[in-house]
């Protein structure tokens, strides 16, 4: 290709990627076709806040699971709401979904492996893609996905709720009014005890505890989710941590990430779990799990912050993602639920609670949609980042948590494998935006919109 054609369809890239939902759509919509492809667990929780919301129609739903689309079904009867179309019977169903249903936008809710295909396929047939995280699973899962969607311009966000938290968007507001003076340090992760979820008896409606199986045993996420458990060691569920600490950093607006190394504990939790539950005798008493207990991950970023990521999920603890930020003007913890201030909090050198700053800088979405949130998914984060995707579709607007964002965030995950395989090496992070990042204007929670 020649350096002028070459310019020519980068800027034409450049340009997809930037283009609002008008672009595919024709015009802004006061109405969306919606469909749900997955209606397990979390997809009759991203469902149930789609019936919540104005000027949406739920016109189909996908799954294999007889089960859980008549559950579905009965959610939408309950909402009155007209009964949707069903493709099931096959793998390929949600195929039939994207060609057949006259969709405006999908929520994808599957299993991680299918996600990278299935949002690539709904953006090639313009139907626009809330994608549960993760984005993909090797590193070139995720180029294919910005790829497809800078190519078709379809409109592409990463349902990651832990954003519209309530305290991580209050921190944001204070971030953002110098509070905590030049960022400097940020940390989360995903701290918790998910040995229940990873497996189960294998019973329909049963999906928590009560037995040690998984895979072609279990049932719900003990049946996809810890397989990986059994064959990957990285920093495997990423976006709770990290989406926060990015926006607080700016990463895509002026900054971004530069460099990664992570580290593994040894292997134990998940063993020690089956043996006790199920004795040693359980056929699931010899299976050797490669993800580390503790899985730490370091990373850098151009403007000289640095991140640190925990992931811990086979191990006794109590709940926690384990935020902190941390700037030349003091800190917050969510884990203490304290905050230090440099001249503002009453004892030099002495935590106060977190709350009435919190309170005091309680974010705009909060304010205007708290009360309507209440009883929502996950504390209301759910039906944040639900709504969000669907106004911003409505009103033609950008992505507030866009492609790349979902990208880089879920890249983290290929990364740290890499990394922990060849012995903790430092890799340089991959630059999703090619220099775009450095003019990009923040667009995520400016105001009560999205």
């Amino acid at each position: 290709m020649q350096r002028r054609n070459f310019l020519k369809a980068s800027a034409a890239l450049g340009m997809a990627a930037a283009a609002p939902w008008v672009s595919a759509l024709g015009r802004p919509r006061e109405r969306l076709r919606v469909g749900v492809i997955g209606t397990g667990m979390r997809g009759q929780v991203l469902l149930s806040e789609l019936l919540k919301l104005d000027g949406v129609d739920v016109a189909a739903i996908c799954d294999i699971e007889r089960f859980m689309l008549d559950r579905a079904l009965q959610a939408l009867a309950e909402a009155n709401r007209p009964a949707p179309r069903v493709f099931t019977g096959s793998d390929e169903a949600w195929r039939d979904m994207l060609a057949n249903a006259r969709l405006d936008a999908v929520l994808i809710a599957t299993p991680w492996e299918l996600h990278a295909p299935q949002a690539i396929a709904a953006m090639e047939a313009k139907v626009a893609v809330g994608c549960e995280v993760v984005a993909g699973i090797s590193l070139q899962d995720h180029w294919d996905v910005l790829r497809a969607q800078q190519r078709t311009g379809t409109p592409y966000m990463l349902l990651e709720n832990v954003c519209y938290r309530r305290d991580v968007l209050a921190v944001l507001s204070m971030v953002r009014q110098g509070l905590f003076g030049e960022l400097v340090h940020v940390q989360g992760g995903y701290e918790h005890d998910l040995r229940a979820v990873k497996f189960n008896s294998g019973e329909p409606g049963k999906p928590y505890g009560g037995g040690v199986e998984f895979g072609d045993k279990g049932w719900s996420e003990a049946k996809w989710r810890t397989p990986h458990s059994v064959r990957r060691n990285g920093e495997l569920y990423p976006s709770h941590g990290i989406g926060p600490c990015a926006q607080w950093l700016d990463i895509h607006r002026g900054n971004r990430f530069t460099r990664l190394t992570s580290h593994a504990s040894k292997a134990r939790g998940l063993h020690d779990y089956v043996v006790k539950q199920g004795g040693a005798g359980h056929p699931n008493a010899k299976v050797g799990f490669a993800l580390g207990d503790i899985v730490t991950t370091q990373i850098a970023c151009e403007n000289g912050e640095t991140v640190l990521l925990t992931h811990d999920t086979s191990l006794p603890r109590p709940y926690s993602l384990g935020f902190r930020v941390q700037g030349t003007g003091g800190l917050w913890m969510d884990l203490n639920q304290s905050i230090y201030l440099e001249g503002r909090s009453p004892e030099a050198h002495g935590w106060e609670p977190a709350q009435a700053w919190l309170d005091r800088y309680d974010h705009p979405l909060w304010k205007t949609h708290g009360e309507r949130a209440a009883g929502g998914g996950h504390g209301g984060m759910d039906y944040f980042v639900v709504r969000a995707f669907v106004e911003a579709l409505k009103a033609g607007a950008p992505m507030p948590i866009d492609v790349f964002d979902a990208v880089a965030w879920s890249a983290i995950t290929p990364l740290s494998e890499q990394s922990i395989a060849e012995d903790n090496r430092t890799l340089e992070f991959p630059d999703f935006t090619e220099g775009g990042w450095k003019g990009r204007e923040r667009i995520f929670a400016l105001d009560d919109r999205y």
